[in-house]
């Protein structure tokens, strides 16, 4: 699941990018000022895409692509009521990817997000706080500090769960999958649903994202 920071300070265009955006399946932060934005800079650094309204008060949205691109090269999408050739050429000097004049179409912002998006979107997912990079296996946390190193096996089994969300996944069904040459116990899975629980569930006796379904096998949901 990609992340996207928004900074917006319209409260209904905000909460409707927001949604929308949402059931498009991404995972988004709202932003409503330029100095929280500036304040928690890493959140940006970290998103997979960012979207900032110019004209936020306190710190500009230009201001803050400018911090940004001290250290990071995340995609960024200006939205701005200012629509002329002028303002979009100001925009994309400073370092943005795209600029998108408002009012716009809201299709074609999730339009524009998607094209802005890196390609790996099944490279990476989001689980509460920490994101998992399929490619190197690493967990990181908001910080972008890598906090674990996952195994071969509980990759594998990360993308069986994300596969398939909100679905119940027998012990059958990870076993044939997962370790279709081995002969493990059933006891091997619950020993990694342990190990994730109590690195992606704040209680992990009380999960919010891996659900143990009695005589079945387990949930994933987020």
């Amino acid at each position: 699941m990609h992340k996207i920071v928004l900074l917006e300070d319209e409260k209904s265009l905000s909460e409707l990018i927001k949604l929308n955006l949402e059931l498009d399946g991404y995972s988004v932060e709202v932003f409503d000022d330029g100095e929280k934005a500036k304040n928690h800079l890493n959140s940006f650094i970290n998103a997979d895409l960012v979207i900032l309204d110019v004209m936020v008060p306190k710190v500009s949205g230009l201001d803050i692509c400018l911090e940004i691109r001290k250290t990071s090269k995340v995609p960024v999408l200006f939205l701005s009521a200012k629509g002329t050739s002028s303002d979009r050429i100001a925009g994309l000097k400073l370092g943005a990817n795209d600029y998108l004049a408002k009012p716009f179409d809201l299709e074609e912002l999730l339009l524009r997000v998607q094209n802005l998006l890196p390609s790996n979107i099944n490279e990476i997912a989001v689980i509460g706080a920490l994101t998992v990079y399929f490619n190197t296996f690493e967990i990181k946390d908001d910080a972008g500090s890598v906090i674990s190193i996952l195994s071969k096996k509980e990759i594998e089994l990360l993308r069986l769960f994300i596969e398939k969300q909100g679905q119940v996944v027998s012990r059958d069904e990870i076993l044939d999958k997962i370790w279709p040459d081995q002969f493990p116990t059933s006891r091997t899975i619950d020993n990694y649903i342990l190990s994730f629980r109590k690195l992606f569930e704040k209680d992990p006796k009380n999960p919010l994202y891996f659900h143990s379904i009695r005589g079945v096998g387990y949930k994933f949901v987020v």
